[in-house]
C-alpha cells in the first residue's frame, strides 16, 4: 500500500508508524515490565539519595530508580527489598502528600508478622532485626509494635528520622505493591544494580 503513495509521503508515513511503534513499546514496557523512578525525599537515605536543598537529602541529584513490575508477578516481596508501591489512603494526611502517591521503601514485616520498634531497633516477631543499611546516626527513639495483616507488607524508610512509614500509616497490600528497586541509573556515579 506505501509504494503506491508519492516518495515524501511514504517516508512520512514510515515514520510516523515507527514512532508510534516505538510509542507503543515504551508505554508496555512501563506498564507491564518496569518503570523509572525519582527519588523525591530523604526517607531511603543513605541507600538512595535526594538532592539538597530538600531536608536531610545527601547529595546534589535525586537518584533514579527502575522498579521491575514483572518481578512481582513471579514471586511475593521479600523482607529486605527496596520497593516502590501505591501509598495507602491515610498517608495523604499522615505524611502531607498527594492521595495515591507512589513511594519507595524497604520491606520489613511479611504477612502476619509482628513489628515492633524500642529506641531505634526493630525487631521481628520478638527478635532483633539486623539491618546494616541503616546508619545509627538516622535511627529515631519511636516505640511501637504492628501486627501485620494477612496480605499486605511493613514498609520503612533506612533514614528513620525523616521516614514517614508504615509506623505512622500501616501495612501495604499486596496488591499495591509495584515492584522491587533492581538499578539505580543516574547519576552515573550512582550506578547500581540492586
Amino acid at each position: 500500500m506505501l509504494r503506491r503513495l508519492p516518495q515524501p509521503w511514504r517516508t512520512v508515513a514510515d515514520w510516523t508508524v515507527t514512532i508510534a511503534v516505538a510509542v507503543g513499546f515504551v508505554l508496555v514496557f512501563e506498564t507491564e515490565v518496569a518503570k523509572p523512578y525519582r527519588i523525591p525525599s530523604s526517607s531511603m537515605e543513605p541507600t538512595l539519595h535526594c538532592a539538597r536543598p530538600a531536608v536531610a537529602c545527601q547529595a546534589h541529584f535525586s537518584d533514579r530508580i527502575i522498579a521491575a513490575k514483572i518481578v512481582y508477578r513471579f514471586r511475593d516481596p521479600e523482607r529486605g527489598d527496596i520497593a516502590v508501591f501505591k501509598t495507602p489512603a491515610l498517608t495523604a494526611s499522615r505524611c502531607h502528600t498527594e492521595t495515591g502517591a507512589t513511594f519507595v521503601k524497604r520491606v520489613v514485616g511479611l504477612p502476619g508478622e509482628t513489628i515492633s520498634e524500642r529506641t531505634g531497633t526493630i525487631y521481628v516477631n520478638g527478635r532483633p532485626l539486623r539491618e546494616p543499611y541503616v546508619s545509627p546516626s538516622l535511627r529515631d527513639g519511636r516505640s511501637g509494635t504492628w501486627t501485620v495483616p494477612k496480605g499486605s507488607y511493613f514498609m520503612l524508610g533506612d533514614d528513620r528520622k525523616w521516614s514517614c512509614d508504615s509506623r505512622d500509616w500501616g501495612s501495604v497490600p499486596r496488591s499495591d505493591m509495584i515492584g522491587p528497586v533492581v538499578l539505580t541509573y543516574w547519576p552515573p556515579t550512582r550506578l547500581a544494580v540492586r
